[in-house]
Formats: C-alpha cells, structure tokens, sequence
C-alpha cells in the first residue's frame, strides 16, 4: 500500500483554513441558539397552556337579607353584578375564570 503524504500547507492557505473553520463554529453556533430558542417557545406555550376548554365552576354568592340581583354583565376579564340592599345600589366585580371577588363599589344618595 503506498503512503501518500500531504505537503504542509502554505501560510494563506492556514489561515484561509483557520477563518473557515471559525465561520463555521458561528455558523454552528447560530444554528444552535436557533433551534434552542424555538424549543423553547414551544415549551412555554405547551407547560403555559391553561387548556383549550375551561373548566365548569360552580360558585354560591351569599347576599346579605333583602338584597336582590338588578343585572349582571360582563365587562373584559370580568363579572359585573349589580345588586339592591334595602334601596341602596352596589357593584360587585369578579374575576371570570376564578370568580374571585376583585372589587365593591357602593351608591348612596345625599342627604
């Protein structure tokens, strides 16, 4: 079997060599970041995910006596109900999906 020998290489060729081979680390590298940032994303979007279908809730608002539901609305991520204690109107607000109460705001006339 006979041996060829390569000659050393000449020094435009080395660094041209050595330049190529840096291009190609970036190169590498960038496509890595790349990759990792997309799995990333979608990641996220999968472990962040609250569900397609929201879940059925069932909540009891307890009123104090006489009180009465005027109307109810709903008003971006919230529930708006409107409520009459003994002749004075109040405003309750909450959250949709938890229904936890987030405000109440009370009218009262003038004397």
């Amino acid at each position: 079997m006979t041996d060829t020998a390569t000659p050393d290489p000449t020094p435009e060729q080395a660094a041209l060599f050595a330049r190529v081979r840096r291009m190609m680390l970036i190169a590498g590298l960038t496509t890595t970041l790349a990759v990792a940032a997309v799995l990333i994303a979608i990641g996220y979007k999968l472990f962040r995910a609250e569900g397609s279908a929201p879940a059925a809730t069932e909540h009891t608002l307890r009123l104090p006596k006489g009180a009465r539901v005027v109307s109810t609305a709903s008003a971006g991520d919230y529930v708006v109900v409107t409520l009459d204690i003994g002749g004075a109107t109040e405003l309750r607000t909450f959250e949709a999906k938890t229904l936890k109460p987030t405000g109440r705001l009370t009218f009262a006339t003038e004397p």
